[in-house]
């Protein structure tokens, strides 16, 4: 059965860190509404009520759109190995570019990974856990290292050329903040 907290235990956490991958869900005011698998060990737990992740660059840029918008998140674990358990992390967020003054703090967390785009920065206000048990058993093999061969061989300002182009209007047409 589910339960709910009020914020994230050194449990919760334990759980998050073994994680090889999260989802992330925003939704503006009207539109869409965006799901995106994470990975390549982007989330740090700051504390029991503050989470940030570090977003690269992608095919599309809705999470950064909706913020502009509605700074609703929701961030969802699920145990793909072990025992069966679901984590859901709820709050506020709102992204932190390279031009921010936090950034250069905040960049240091994580491993050196290119086309670093936001660094999203989530107040925790609820945890729930759930079962999980009709969640299938995955065995972890590798880390893709697709992107970042993709982010190097264009190069910072490749990165940056293909961010105006595909990373500056949602799905949905909204104009995106870009540093």
């Amino acid at each position: 059965m589910g339960k709910r907290y009020d914020a994230i235990s050194s449990k919760h956490r334990e759980f998050i860190e073994r994680q090889k991958i999260f989802f992330v869900a925003t939704a503006a005011p009207e539109g869409r509404v965006n799901v995106s698998p994470k990975g390549m060990d982007t989330l740090m737990v700051l504390g029991p009520n503050r989470v940030v992740w570090l977003n690269v660059t992608g095919s599309a840029n809705e999470t950064a759109a909706h913020l502009q918008e509605s700074s609703r998140m929701t961030v969802m674990f699920a145990a793909f190995e072990g025992d069966p358990k679901i984590l859901r992390l709820y709050g506020e967020a709102r992204a932190v570019y390279e031009v921010d003054d936090e950034w250069r703090d905040l960049i240091e967390l994580f491993p050196s990974i290119p086309g670093a785009r936001q660094i999203f920065d989530m107040s925790v206000d609820l945890v729930h856990t759930s079962c999980g048990m009709s969640v299938p058993i995955f065995e972890y093999v590798s880390e893709r290292e697709d992107l970042n061969r993709w982010a190097l061989k264009k190069g910072e300002d490749g990165i940056k050329e293909y961010w105006r182009e595909r990373n500056s209007v949602s799905l949905d047409g909204k104009p995106i903040k870009m540093p």
